[in-house]
């Protein structure tokens, strides 16, 4: 599937996909935290993404030609999304509030749309900043409605400094390559370099008794989230995340992070009965709005998936 083949129509549902499922991502990943630690889920959940990926290179949906092509992008993109940017997340939400770190992350849409001016010559128009603001805004609301756990430390800020940084990189560098990669080739890529870099701490931390890296996966409630974090969450995800770059400009891509927000508002309080106020609901509607506005207002400078 190359970029010929992408319409704004179809990035925009492999865009819902995608954040639709890293929306729910929480649930699994908490079952699975509750088992073992981070680098071990971290770990067990990608290296079963790039075994699964590995299997379709075999199969014609394994879209991965890359005899003669440069493997230095694709390396510089698994590095930025998702080793650097889950390192930084991680450290990031562990050393801040509840409240900061949701601003941050809140903020990626409106760096990664401000780095493509330059960068990619893509200029997202008055009309679709403001709804991206709004989008932002609603993101920052729900935060404000959280428990305002957590307390704040140079490593959370700069934890989160590099995750909004590494992310809105991932952004440009996709958008950038989509033209000489495939959407499955750099979603391999990102996911071997998952594997590698999580697999090492998850090792390091069972070094005086290995056999404790397999032990989670005896436990049958364990089995079922990693199963959805590694192939919904990581090989889907990943691809349509690809997918969505190569037919959507980064600013109109990067709104859908927030997506996820009002994703994970909603399963909470449907899945785990938390509490959802009128107001939640507001803030939610003007996440989804704000996406609308932007995916939906035609501006940028350059529309580079018109020339793929």
């Amino acid at each position: 599937m190359n970029g010929h083949s992408v319409t704004k129509r179809k990035a925009i549902i492999a865009a819902i996909v995608c954040y639709f499922f890293w929306g729910i991502s929480f649930m699994a990943s908490r079952t699975a935290l509750s088992i073992t630690s981070v680098f071990t889920v971290l770990s067990h959940r990608f290296v079963l993404a790039f075994l699964v990926m590995t299997v379709l290179c075999f199969t014609p949906l394994g879209d991965c030609r890359l005899k003669g092509k440069p493997l230095l992008p694709l390396i510089l993109l698994g590095l930025f999304q998702p080793v650097i940017y889950f390192f930084g997340e991680q450290y990031g939400i562990l050393h801040s509030s509840t409240i900061f770190s949701g601003v941050m992350i809140a903020l990626i849409p409106i760096v990664s749309s401000l780095a493509a001016i330059p960068v990619l010559g893509e200029k997202p128009s008055l009309r679709q900043f403001i709804f991206s603001l709004l989008s932002v805004g609603g993101v920052i609301g729900i935060g404000m409605l959280t428990n305002n756990s957590g307390s704040l430390d140079w490593i959370g800020v700069t934890g989160l400094v590099v995750a909004v940084c590494s992310a809105a990189a991932y952004l440009l560098l996709g958008r950038n390559i989509a033209p000489r990669f495939t959407p499955f080739e750099r979603a391999y890529a990102m996911i071997c370099l998952g594997a590698v870099a999580f697999t090492i701490p998850a090792l390091v931390s069972v070094r005086e008794n290995p056999i404790d890296y397999l032990v989670p996966l005896k436990d049958p409630r364990y089995i079922v989230p990693i199963l959805f974090l590694g192939v919904c969450c990581s090989v889907i995800s990943f691809f349509l995340s690809n997918y969505t770059l190569t037919g959507l400009s980064v600013a109109q891509t990067s709104v859908f992070a927030n997506f996820t927000t009002a994703i994970s508002v909603f399963a909470g309080a449907v899945f785990l009965h938390e509490p959802f106020s009128w107001l939640g609901l507001l803030c939610c509607a003007m996440i989804l709005l704000g996406i609308y506005g932007v995916v939906n207002t035609p501006g940028e400078k350059k529309d580079r998936s018109k020339d793929m």
